[in-house]
């Protein structure tokens, strides 16, 4: 399938933002809602996104639209079958122990790294903005927001959820070095996760 430009911005608007109607996707876009729609019904043909009706009181039920399997897909999962087998062969012949360790190094040496990168930044926003760029330079498409008092550091993909979901090892050390990196003033807690069905990795983040 042959996907332009203009379909590929829809498709990483409805990645990082979830459902959206044509209205808005028109309006990040910059072209008119029937322009929007026309990119939509060619993206639905190719099966890479759906649409569903929310009602809600009376009148007319908005149309939303967003990713669907297939349309995951167009976000790769880094070298998802080989990293797969690596960590069956790991298992197999040395041992779960032996797994343990291999995450224990690799939480080790990018906790190591995000400190260093941080050890500047004199507040909480200012680490996280830094995470967000560690991150995303990293496939995982990161942002953050704030609601009232509180910071969601927000994951909207993981380049290595076939491992995370084959081994969630991996899953406690990144929420490990998340709560070393910004530190002890602040409480950390994973409240969404890709890998149990939802749409992104989502962090609260409270000053304590």
């Amino acid at each position: 399938m042959k996907i332009n430009s203009a379909q590929k911005q829809i498709l990483m608007v409805l990645k990082m933002k979830g459902a959206q109607p044509a209205s808005v996707l028109a309006k990040e876009l910059d072209m008119t809602n029937e322009g929007a729609r026309l990119h939509l019904v060619k993206l639905a043909d190719d099966g890479l996104v759906i649409s569903e009706n929310l009602s809600k009181g009376v009148g007319r039920p908005k149309v939303l639209f967003s990713l669907s399997d297939e349309g995951n897909k167009q976000f790769p999962d880094t070298h998802a079958d080989l990293t797969i087998q690596l960590l069956n062969s790991v298992k197999e012949l040395l041992g779960e122990a032996a797994l343990d360790k291999l995450i224990e190094a690799r939480e080790i040496k990018t906790t190591n790294n995000y400190l260093q990168q941080v050890e500047k930044s004199d507040d909480l926003e200012s680490k996280l903005d830094t995470l967000v760029k560690l991150r995303s330079d990293e496939g995982y498409m990161a942002e953050w927001e704030k609601d009232q008092n509180d910071y969601f550091f927000i994951e909207n993909h993981c380049p290595i959820c076939a491992a995370a979901t084959s081994c969630q090892g991996f899953c406690r050390a990144e929420l490990n070095t998340f709560s070393k990196v910004l530190g002890d003033k602040v409480e950390i807690e994973r409240v969404e996760h890709i890998v149990k069905g939802t749409r992104r990795c989502t962090y609260k983040v409270t000053p304590v």
